[in-house]
């Protein structure tokens, strides 16, 4: 990647904020408002590639697969994943060209279906946790369980989901493409929502698997990939707090990786919430990269620059 580079990490409120419906035009108004940030990071002279999440997207395109199972035949979780890349990809791309071309900066932007590679015998094929999907009823998660054999668990008040198993990546199919590109001066989009997890198989083929992949360690892949020396994680979070949410809350504005091994081993970062972005953080920063930083979507030049968001050095 030429000049000083970053990959930037959007989470779901950059693209779907919550309570709105996620009709076109709330989706494509998110992401004109987000990409703007980004624009203005490359103005300021850094190299960009960009990833995000896609869970409401993937969610919304399963219930209408549920929702249509009688007149069309549902597509496969990994199927699923690419429609959602390619939709994202789409607002992202048409959208920050558009806000690049705004800001004085003439680079071309394009987006890469991602396919993820993991390990078949990752242990999460065996403890599928990640919730994706509708809610059912106890009767039809029976029925779904018998039918598809697939892994359901009951949220308290909610109803019930199907769980998948969230295994770790090991590399991006598409990376040479990618680091190419990056090469060349494109800001690319790539490895949307985790990437499609796929195995391998014999004589170079690939399958994809029931599974997905938490985008927050394929941010740090991605970032490896490329030779970015900061990763910029953006969620609804001003800053990453100890005891969140507890009497004592304290906002962090700065962790060593030692600090944030603590934390984490004190149960301080949760599986479900910020635990995969510290994590994520970790490895990046034990395999070569410069900094971390996690802030909020509004505050992304300033967390980059180091006046906001919790920065995580080595």
């Amino acid at each position: 990647m030429p000049g000083k580079a970053v990959v930037i990490a959007l989470g779901g409120n950059a693209i779907l904020r919550h309570r709105e419906t996620g009709t076109a035009e709330e989706q494509f108004a998110n992401v004109r408002r987000t990409v703007r940030h980004i624009a203005g990071i490359a103005g300021d002279g850094y190299a960009v590639a960009v990833t995000h999440g896609n869970g409401p997207q993937v969610g919304d395109i399963l219930l209408k697969n549920e929702l249509a199972k009688d007149t069309l035949p549902p597509m496969p979780l990994d199927v699923c994943g690419a429609e959602s890349q390619g939709m994202i990809g789409y607002l992202l791309q048409q959208s920050l060209q558009e806000a690049l071309f705004a800001a004085g900066v003439d680079c071309p932007v394009a987006t890469v279906l991602t396919q993820t590679l993991v390990a078949a015998v990752d242990p999460a094929f065996q403890t599928p946790e990640k919730p994706i999907g509708p809610f059912y009823t106890a009767m039809q998660a029976r029925r779904l369980e018998n039918e598809k054999g697939w892994r359901m668990t009951q949220i308290p008040g909610q109803g019930y989901r199907r769980v998948v198993p969230s295994p770790r990546p090991i590399a991006l199919v598409e990376g040479e493409a990618i680091a190419r590109l990056c090469s060349a001066g494109a800001v690319v989009i790539a490895a949307g929502g985790g990437g499609v997890p796929v195995v391998a198989g014999p004589g170079g083929t690939l399958r994809g698997v029931e599974a997905v992949v938490d985008k927050d360690y394929t941010a740090a892949l991605l970032a490896r990939l490329v030779g970015a020396g900061d990763l910029l994680i953006l969620t609804d979070v001003e800053r990453v707090a100890v005891n969140y949410g507890r009497p004592g809350q304290r906002d962090l504005r700065e962790m060593t990786v030692a600090e944030a091994r603590r934390h984490l081993a004190a149960g301080q970062f949760p599986a479900g919430t910020m635990g995969p972005k510290i994590e994520a953080a970790i490895g990046f920063l034990e395999a070569g990269g410069e900094r971390v930083t996690i802030g909020s979507l509004d505050s992304a030049a300033a967390a980059l620059a180091g006046r906001a968001g919790t920065r995580i050095r080595r």
